[in-house]
């Protein structure tokens, strides 16, 4: 059986309930999750000690927040506040878990679902965003990867252009690949409200229902979006319950035709952000 798991967040206790719930077995079962590995829950090397150890039964997606700690690692950003990522920039394999985190993918196409951490930009067709998700994986895998890291930061271009190069090309990617949830009609993106759909003016849209967006006809799972609210469409999964903010953990069957959802609930690790 397969299973699509929104954002974990450190949350290695609610991450075995689950497990257990769903009777997982690395042999027989595989597990793709949307991003948010790490950060914000109490756990985050364990589980990526658990997810590692499941070796090709286990897809892993890069949020915002494993980004996050690539950053901090190479010094590129300060720490948060409210991280929780000591245990692995202290571990004596910290050099083993950055490697193998940025070794993890940006988007990935399987059981007719393209999966991705936060969004599509509307311009994106899916071959497209997986062509573009695996320039940046390259990048993340290279020696080029500190000096990625330094310009992979900030708001533009808040436009996709097919001429975009380099840095400005690049960071859009990593922008709506990890960031994007609201945007204009005209695929402007917007990157200050965080609030769920409703909360939106009238000049902003959620990014999956923007007029004319090329993955229309193609059935795309996220997560990233606590706010948002449970949401199942033929069309769209979204799959980030606030797992860390004290709701819950959720995956979702995708094999066979068939679409279960099943959940745990998690003890609150964060304030509501």
């Amino acid at each position: 059986m397969d299973y699509l798991i929104g954002d974990l967040q450190g949350c290695c206790d609610a991450f075995e309930r689950l497990l257990a719930t769903l009777d997982f077995s690395p042999s027989r079962d595989r597990l793709y999750l949307l991003g948010d590995l790490v950060n914000r829950g109490p756990c985050s090397l364990q589980v990526l000690e658990r997810l590692a150890g499941f070796g090709e039964a286990a897809t892993c997606l890069l949020g915002n927040h494993d980004l996050h700690l690539l950053a901090v690692a190479h010094g590129v950003r300060r720490a948060h506040r409210s991280d929780t990522l000591g245990e692995i920039l202290d571990s004596p394999r910290r050099a083993h878990w950055l490697d193998w985190l940025r070794h993890q993918r940006l988007a990935v196409q399987d059981h007719g679902w393209l999966m991705v951490h936060a969004g599509v930009a509307p311009q994106w067709n899916a071959a497209q965003t997986l062509a573009l998700a695996a320039e940046v994986e390259a990048l993340l895998q290279s020696a080029e990867l500190p000096a990625f890291l330094q310009v992979m930061y900030g708001n533009e271009p808040a436009r996709w252009d097919d001429t975009l190069q380099g840095a400005d090309r690049w960071r859009f990617v990593v922008n709506v690949l990890t960031r994007i949830r609201f945007c204009a009609a005209d695929g402007t993106l917007d990157f200050q409200l965080k609030e769920g759909a409703d909360a939106a003016p009238s000049h902003l849209m959620p990014w999956f229902d923007v007029p004319g967006r090329a993955t229309a006809s193609t059935p795309i799972a996220f997560g990233h979006w606590s706010t948002l609210g449970p949401m199942e469409r033929p069309d769209l999964l979204a799959l980030d319950t606030g797992c860390v903010w004290g709701g819950r953990l959720t995956a979702a069957r995708v094999d066979g035709g068939r679409r279960e959802q099943v959940w745990v609930d998690c003890p609150q690790a964060q304030a509501p952000h």
